[in-house]
């Protein structure tokens, strides 16, 4: 296994980013990499996805909720409806990530995401980029940032009027929702999603 898994008081070996933080742990734990199927969810992690941009994920985790209540527990169809007065209120909300140009395009991408149920739903287009195959990397390094799949994910949502979903930020989103297993070999969660064996 060698230092790329640590081995924690529970006996489970998990990658560095997850074994020392509780937050960062429980998230890799039980959610990250799991499979996400419904509209509010994939919207909620695209979302974030773009406001991590740039900085770390614990930075976004921590202000998760305060996402979740500033942003109607990300509902595209309130979301789309948000206009100068809510722009202004979130950029003097200090609960989460004040960056006008993610929250427009925030805004933007829940008015793409309901377009889109008029041709099967964010859930099933996100999905429709799952791969043939998974990664099996046993090493940090070996964990790709991109992939064919996500950078065809990236094109197809700009056209379709989404914003900040670069190839690297879909990466994210397709290791988050489980399209993609990139935990480690070795990891006592690699494998654990259903969708791909170990």
């Amino acid at each position: 296994m060698g230092t790329s898994l640590i081995v924690g008081e529970d006996k489970l070996a998990r990658p560095a980013w997850a074994a020392t933080d509780p937050m960062l742990r429980r998230y890799y734990d039980t959610e990250w990499g799991m499979p996400v199927l419904d509209e509010h969810g994939v919207f909620e992690r695209l979302s974030l996805e773009a406001f991590q941009s740039g900085l770390s994920w614990a930075t976004i985790l921590r202000k998760r909720e305060n996402f979740r209540e500033a942003f109607a527990g990300f509902d595209p169809e309130v979301v789309e409806g948000f206009g100068d007065a809510e722009v202004d209120q979130l950029l003097g909300n200090a609960g989460i990530i004040r960056n006008r140009a993610k929250i427009l395009a925030t805004i933007k991408n829940a008015k793409a995401t309901v377009a889109l149920r008029e041709d099967g739903g964010l859930v099933d287009f996100i999905w429709s980029f799952q791969p043939e195959s998974s990664p099996s990397p046993a090493t940090p390094e070996e964990v790709p940032i991109t992939s064919a799949e996500s950078v065809a994910m990236s094109k197809e949502l700009k056209k379709r009027g989404f914003a900040f979903v670069g190839p690297t930020t879909m990466f994210a989103l397709m290791e988050a929702l489980g399209i993609v297993d990139t935990h480690l070999v070795g990891s006592h969660r690699r494998g654990t999603s259903g969708i791909w064996p170990a």
